[in-house]
């Protein structure tokens, strides 16, 4: 018994020995296995050359601190975050302000010989030797055209990838990206008060320079502008182009990528054109301001090109600033959420039952672009957000599954990531799995990790002049920050309120009544207010960024109610109404001009006014065209206006150099439309020529303009107004507001904006749009 007890215990401890041996093992497997954290994944930015890598010096990068705008003067006392705000060049704008560049046309003067014509010859630059060379051609001049090409969707906050130049003897292109860390040698000219720099829509380029070059823009004239005073009924570069110098642009070309080197001739020249004729343009464009003063009243104080002056100058005093929310991300999600709660874009509502998922994926978007320099758009769309929102995956093939079904979803082709899901996300999987399966509310602390895991110094990502100060000046809470920092452009905005506080002073409308803070009183009772004055539309700060997709780097302005009619309507539903125009992205413009267009056909066929004329005809000197006149199709035969000047101009320089043929061809468009009056084939006169020219292109009060669809929206007006009042110019745009948010489902309307919007206004004694001015040469605004 003994034995057989001494056989047991040894087999139980043998049994025993071996299950402890197993069980540790076991443990050793899991832990060296099984637990053992997964490797990383390597970042595709080190696979992948960005151009802005090569950037040795980033004066704005990506963390949340502001943008130290730059110090002329090293000894100055003010602290770098009081210099921020201040303007380096204030005190040499706020002369011109003061005292407008009256010799602007003189300037321009010479700038309708030579320019017109746009050569073969271009100078690019891209040595540093070319840029020493550039400038001092430049500091030569009495003036130069400037333009500028950016690339945003591979950026957060986008960078400058050509600047174009012109002066009336040569245009140069600038690679600003080979050249980045050296363009600081154009600082001088471009600041000097003493050389009129000309750009057309300066609002954003005078901030970009500053961003990317701390470059400033002193002594300016912005051909925009000068369209707001003339009451063009367009201010867009393309009708300038169009009207002025004959010439078509394919503005889906600002759109394509300018960071591609070698560009395409075609992006070159769009390029050129841009800046080549602006100059031509500016001096037209000061010819109409000069004549308006000559033409109105003796008592009329107002000088138009002064004016124009005043108020390009006052752009220059915008200050560049990151636009930082209090809380990263916040901002979108409240959009987000707001756009589901108002079932637009035929989205779930389900998701707003997941605000907290929407503020997460939101934040995680914002810091990815951030640490990766890419736009938000290119990270995550907006679509994927709220369908993983709506439901949350449950492992990282889930994730990319939903992200690549949501995109799918998206009705505009324009809309969709170029890949999807994007770099970013496929790279960081695991991040977004924790992130949406993570129960606390406090996030904090998980993106300070993320931040630390992926730029630490283990990180799986590169570091770069963009992202390095995230490491040390990342505060993702609700940490104070100076209200100026929440706004990128609230300084911009009280400097913009200081220039008007002056003008009203200096034309003796006001008096002071506070030095600090600095009130004035107005010595005249304002008028003008408009019936909706109570609306949330007109009271709201408004972002700076497109209605439709949310894009805030570039977009363009777009008028909901087309220009051909609403120049036509009586002054209190149109002028300083900012209701029907909104920002579009060059994508959402795209889509609602197309439907517009569309639409544009069915009133045409409604009404049974044709979109195009057949003839040039001055209206005072012919019989009225009945609205009631047919048309044959919507598609109307015959030649356009833009066709009859082309060949006109084309007789005009090329005439006894064309083939007898081509020759005979354009003579017979002239004559068809009894212009030269001669049908026995010798080629129309100059004179003959010229002035067909000039009535089709330049017409002024006793003419409205033949190009586009001009007449075709004043008759439409015309007998709207005769048939049903101003009823009937109400009822008419709604169709037209009802038209533009069936073709875009805009996500970013600001609150108040309403299809059935109606409100009118009257005009103080002082205001350039009041009626009686008229006849002293002053046109409502369009």
């Amino acid at each position: 018994m003994a034995v057989e007890e001494d056989k047991l215990r040894v087999a139980a401890f043998t049994i025993a020995a071996t299950c402890f041996l197993a069980l540790a093992m076991s443990i050793r497997f899991v832990r060296q296995f099984l637990m053992k954290p997964r490797r990383k994944k390597s970042c595709y930015l080190t696979t992948e050359s960005k151009p802005q890598y090569s950037f040795k010096r980033v004066l704005a990068d990506n963390s949340y601190s502001p943008f130290k705008h730059l110090k002329l003067h090293a000894a100055d006392s003010q602290s770098d975050e009081e210099y921020s705000n201040l303007h380096p060049y204030k005190g040499e704008i706020s002369k011109l302000i003061k005292n407008p560049n009256v010799a602007v046309l003189e300037v321009l003067d010479g700038c309708e010989k030579g320019v017109l014509e746009m050569g073969d010859s271009y100078v690019w630059v891209e040595t540093e030797a070319q840029l020493r060379e550039l400038v001092e051609v430049l500091s030569n001049e009495k003036v130069f055209a400037v333009d500028t090409e950016q690339h945003s969707f591979r950026s957060f906050l986008g960078f400058t990838a050509l600047i174009q130049i012109s002066t009336i003897r040569e245009d140069y292109l600038v690679d600003t990206i080979i050249l980045h860390d050296v363009m600081g040698l154009l600082r001088p000219v471009f600041a000097d008060p003493g050389i009129c720099k000309v750009f057309h829509g300066a609002d954003n380029d005078v901030l970009w320079l500053q961003r990317d070059f701390h470059i400033y823009v002193v002594n300016l004239f912005d051909t925009a502008k000068a369209c707001d005073i003339l009451s063009k009924p367009q201010r867009s570069l393309a009708y300038l182009l169009e009207t002025y110098c004959s010439v078509a642009t394919n503005k889906l070309l600002q759109r394509e990528d300018w960071r591609q080197r070698p560009l395409p001739e075609e992006m070159i020249q769009y390029a050129r054109t841009d800046a080549h004729y602006l100059l031509y343009i500016a001096y037209c464009l000061c010819l109409e301001l000069k004549e308006r003063k000559e033409n109105s009243s003796p008592g009329d104080k107002f000088h138009f090109l002064l004016e124009a002056s005043r108020r390009s100058n006052a752009t220059c005093l915008q200050l560049f600033a990151k636009d930082v929310e209090a809380c990263p991300g916040e901002l979108a999600a409240s959009s987000i959420v707001s756009r589901c709660l108002n079932d637009q874009g035929n989205i779930s509502s389900s998701v707003c039952d997941e605000k907290e998922f929407v503020r997460r994926l939101c934040l995680w978007r914002d810091i990815m672009a951030r640490l990766h320099d890419e736009s938000l758009r290119f990270v995550l769309s907006e679509n994927a957000i709220i369908a993983l929102a709506a439901q949350i995956p449950t492992d990282e093939t889930d994730i990319c599954s939903t992200i690549l079904e949501a995109d799918r979803d998206v009705e505009s082709v324009a809309l969709v990531p170029l890949q999807s899901p994007s770099s970013v996300v496929c790279c960081h999987l695991e991040d977004l799995l924790c992130l949406l399966q993570e129960n606390t509310a406090n996030l904090d602390n998980i993106f300070h990790r993320f931040i630390q895991q992926h730029l630490g110094p283990a990180g799986s990502c590169p570091l770069s002049a963009y992202n390095y100060a995230l490491l040390s000046k990342t505060s993702l809470g609700l940490t104070y920050r100076p209200a100026s920092n929440r706004n990128g452009f609230r300084a911009s905005k009280q400097i913009a309120k200081k220039a008007s506080r002056d003008l009203y002073l200096s034309r003796n409308l006001a008096k002071l009544v506070e030095q600090d803070p600095p009130s004035i009183m107005l010595l005249f009772e304002p008028k003008g207010r408009p019936e909706d004055e109570d609306n949330d539309f007109y009271i709201q700060s408004k972002k700076n960024i497109c209605v439709g997709c949310g894009e805030g780097n570039h977009y363009l302005r777009y008028r909901i109610i087309p220009s051909c009619y609403r120049i036509h309507f009586p002054e209190h539903l149109k002028s300083h109404r900012s209701h029907d125009i909104v920002l579009l992205c060059v994508d959402c413009h795209e889509i609602a001009h197309a439907a517009a267009e569309k639409y544009k056909k069915q009133v045409a066929a409604e009404f049974g006014i044709p979109l195009f004329i057949r003839k040039v005809v001055d209206f005072d000197n012919t019989q009225h065209i009945p609205s009631s006149m047919p048309i044959v199709s919507s598609e109307e035969i015959g030649v356009s206006p833009l066709q009859l000047r082309t060949a006109a101009m084309a007789l005009l320089r090329h005439g006894p150099q064309m083939p007898f043929q081509r020759r005979q061809e354009l003579m017979q468009i002239v004559e068809d439309d009894d212009i030269s009056g001669s049908g026995n084939g010798t080629l129309p006169n100059e004179t003959t020529c010229s002035m067909h020219v000039r009535d089709v292109s330049l017409k002024h009060e006793s003419k409205l303009s033949l190009l586009g669809h001009g007449p075709h929206g004043k008759q439409v007006v015309a007998h709207l107004l005769k048939e049903y009042g101003e009823d009937g110019i109400r009822e008419f745009c709604q169709r037209w507001r009802q038209v533009f948010v069936e073709a875009l489902h805009p996500r970013f309307l600001p609150a108040g904006w309403d299809v059935m919007h109606s409100g009118k206004r009257d005009f103080g004694e002082y205001s350039v749009y009041n009626p009686t001015k008229k006849s002293s040469g002053v046109v409502a605004a369009g």
